[in-house]
């Protein structure tokens, strides 16, 4: 069972995540209502997942989003989901970093969508990673200077959009409308021209998706 600590001030909406993650069968083991509690009882509980909200006390700023970063640098084994208002686009990028294993950034609209949600909370948790579909687009609407991702087909670029977004081949091809084995073809061509190397398929995924957020950030 996936173990869960839950970050989020309000409580209303706090407790309905709970409720639901519950349902599903997710175990959460802690809650925290600032950013403090948060680190302490990730501390305490080592769950398998935090999902935290970017704006909390006791600053009501960013407090979670920092919180976060804290996490993955104390706890690397630990998945972290953040929950935005909005879609922040520096705020991903500085929550991925150098590295896009076990997080994800989701808008908190996003939580009505319960299997979108629960299925982004079960992959961060694995070790993969998960965009909001908003903040995909916009990174994929600028155009970038020395773009990694301009050796790639626009039916190459639409898979790893659905990649970054954390949809498996299946989610991809239904999305798509377009068979798994169709899918495999551009995945393994998206591997090649970005230059990610051999390896398990879901590391290779998340080499891929970082490819695209240096690129989509400005950095190198």
């Amino acid at each position: 069972m996936t173990r869960v600590v839950i970050a989020e001030d309000q409580a209303l909406l706090r407790q309905g995540i709970v409720r639901l993650l519950a349902d599903a069968g997710f175990e959460v083991v802690a809650e925290a209502a600032d950013a403090p509690d948060l680190l302490r009882k990730v501390a305490a509980h080592k769950p398998d997942v935090a999902i935290v909200d970017v704006q909390m006390p006791p600053d009501n700023t960013d407090d979670g989003l920092r919180a976060a970063m804290e996490i993955r640098a104390a706890h690397p084994g630990i998945g972290v989901l953040v929950l935005s208002q909005y879609a922040e686009e520096r705020y991903a990028v500085d929550l991925i970093g150098d590295d896009a294993e076990g997080v994800g950034y989701l808008l908190k609209d996003r939580v009505t969508d319960f299997k979108l949600f629960a299925d982004a909370v079960k992959r961060v948790a694995a070790g993969g990673s998960v965009l909001d579909p908003t903040v995909v687009a916009h990174m994929f609407g600028r155009r970038r200077r020395d773009d990694p991702l301009d050796g790639l087909t626009p039916r190459e670029r639409e898979v790893l959009e659905l990649m970054a977004e954390g949809r498996s081949n299946k989610g991809i091809a239904e999305a798509m409308v377009v068979t798994p084995h169709a899918v495999e073809k551009h995945v393994t061509a998206i591997f090649t021209k970005l230059g990610v190397g051999g390896g398990a398929e879901d590391h290779r995924r998340v080499l891929a998706v970082l490819q695209f957020i240096r690129g989509g950030s400005g950095r190198g």
